[in-house]
């Protein structure tokens, strides 16, 4: 799916951002120019809780349940994207980060940074089934299907802690020698591979081992800390929060190939598989798109999506894509994209 022009995402906003170009030119701020995205807001729905930060989400297909990590108020919040309303909240997760939907095991894990802890949550009760010790201030996860193991990225601690979920039952820590960031899993390599920020290198792992097998250098990175990784395109996407870059990465070469200008500390991304459709959200506010193709990543463009909208998550079905915002208009609320046809 190709764009020949960008569409108005349908928000008046006082300041937004200048698209930039696909070559990657740095971002100019400018007031009273709406977002050039191709995006249109559908609703911002209230969900509840304290005007505090929000961190991950997940989304479970299969129940249409969308888990998000409400890390000021300590509660994974469930939200179900076919009636727009919340249905739950799980509380004592305490400064929840990271939140991983695994519908296969009927679980959602979620870090639990302020007790250093990976906690499990049943989807069908919402109850928390169990909590499994960790490294120093685990963040985000990823889940290896074959060896049943969830890898925790223990960003302060320089490590991933390696959790049998069929037990939940931590089994191994990893060193990885630096400041961790996110964690993704690769379906077509069956690795796993995190962020090493203080080496700015993508570090790749094998989880029947535990052991790293390959460290990719980036040399553009500063602060690599998000991750998204494209099986069928063979592609990591890697969000650099000291100097606002994305970073592509041919996972076939296991080398860069390519690197654009986003928005100001890039967070979290998502990926519409679909319609080869790339988001990756920033914690100024900018959201930046992206075309994939099977040869090439091309910028969409950016644009001002809400206050501190650094999340991002994508229901493939209906391709909407959710911000949680902490602070819009003195309540928190979830603000809904569909892409503009």
């Amino acid at each position: 799916m190709t764009f020949p022009r960008p569409v108005f995402a349908g928000i008046a906003l006082a300041t937004a951002v200048l698209a930039s170009t696909a070559s990657g030119t740095s971002l100019v701020e400018a007031t009273a120019a709406p977002p050039t995205l191709p995006l249109e807001i559908i609703d911002d729905v209230p969900l509840g809780g304290a005007t505090t930060r929000f961190d991950y989400e997940s989304y479970d297909a299969d129940r249409h349940l969308l888990f998000i990590a409400h890390l000021g108020d300590s509660e994974v919040v469930v939200f179900n994207t076919q009636t727009s309303r919340v249905v739950g909240r799980v509380p004592n997760v305490s400064s929840v980060h990271g939140v991983l939907a695994i519908p296969q095991l009927g679980r959602v894990y979620a870090t639990a940074t302020g007790a250093n802890e990976v906690v499990a949550i049943d989807i069908a009760t919402l109850t928390v089934s169990a909590r499994v010790p960790t490294g120093a201030y685990p963040d985000g996860m990823a889940y290896a299907p074959e060896e049943h193991k969830l890898y925790v990225s223990d960003k302060n601690g320089g490590t991933t802690t390696v959790v049998d979920v069929s037990s939940n039952r931590r089994i191994s820590t990893i060193s990885l020698g630096g400041e961790v960031g996110n964690a993704q899993y690769d379906p077509a390599s069956k690795h796993v591979f995190l962020n090493d920020q203080t080496h700015r290198e993508l570090v790749e792992v094998n989880p029947a081992t535990d052991q790293i097998v390959g460290r990719v250098v980036l040399p553009e990175a500063k602060g690599n800390h998000g991750l998204l990784i494209s099986a069928a395109q063979h592609l990591a996407f890697v969000a650099c929060e000291d100097n606002a870059r994305l970073i592509v990465v041919d996972l076939r070469l296991r080398r860069v190939v390519s690197s654009f200008a986003v928005g100001k500390d890039p967070d979290v991304l998502a990926y519409d598989d679909q319609l080869g459709l790339l988001y990756v959200a920033a914690e100024s506010g900018v959201l930046s798109m992206f075309q994939v193709t099977d040869k090439t990543v091309s910028k969409v463009g950016d644009g001002f999506v809400g206050p501190n909208a650094h999340v991002v998550a994508i229901a493939p079905d209906t391709h909407r894509s959710y911000f949680p915002l902490k602070d819009a208009g003195g309540k928190t609320v979830l603000r809904v994209f569909k892409v503009a046809r």
